[in-house]
């Protein structure tokens, strides 16, 4: 992966892209948030999956389902709390998991972690990714790239990754809404 300018690694960067995807399935909690849970069907379950590109073992039942969704609200920890609540969450994932980082070379990702066997239960794998990103994430310094969506009536979570630290709100189309309200209150003053 020579050439590309990331700010972490490859599956860094995936496995918190995945762990704010499955977090966001979660619905909102804050005043005007209409967001339903995108994640009640095992079918919903394989459409994240298959997005995020997870791989190894996948029951592909409702145990599972009903395991993922449990994990969700564990998971949002890592964008909700301070450096040390943080640490002491991903060292709990990482403990409960018994987690065993190894170097791994598969699918030409080049060199990665993966710290659970591949047979290893879908949540688990997904516990572990998570907390192993944020490990990176906190060692850089750069917690503050996990943050909150800043649109009023949302609370999905958000990877900031862009260069100059400007992203600000979900993927749910709430900039969109944020400059379009913006704009029409700029033109209603002028």
């Amino acid at each position: 992966m020579s050439g590309v300018n990331r700010l972490f690694t490859h599956d860094t960067e995936a496995a918190l892209i995945a762990a704010a995807a499955l977090v966001n399935t979660m619905p909102g909690s804050v005043p005007g948030d209409t967001s339903e849970d995108t994640l009640t069907s095992v079918e919903q379950l394989e459409q994240l999956f298959d997005d995020q590109q997870w791989t190894g073992r996948f029951d592909r039942d409702t145990a599972e389902l009903d395991t993922v969704r449990a994990l969700r609200p564990r998971l949002r920890g890592l964008w909700e709390g301070d450096e040390s609540s943080v640490v002491a969450l991903v060292n709990e994932l990482l403990a409960d998991a018994r987690a065993l980082p190894q170097l791994v070379d598969h699918d030409g990702l080049g060199w990665h972690i993966h710290a659970t066997p591949a047979d290893a239960p879908l949540p688990q794998r997904m516990a572990v990714e998570a907390a192993i990103a944020v490990v990176d994430v906190v060692r850089a310094g750069e917690l503050d790239r996990l943050r909150i969506c800043e649109a009023e009536d949302c609370d999905d979570v958000v990877v900031d990754l862009s260069r100059n630290r400007s992203r600000r709100f979900c993927e749910g189309g709430c900039a969109a809404r944020a400059h379009t309200a913006a704009y029409r209150a700029r033109k209603a003053g002028a």
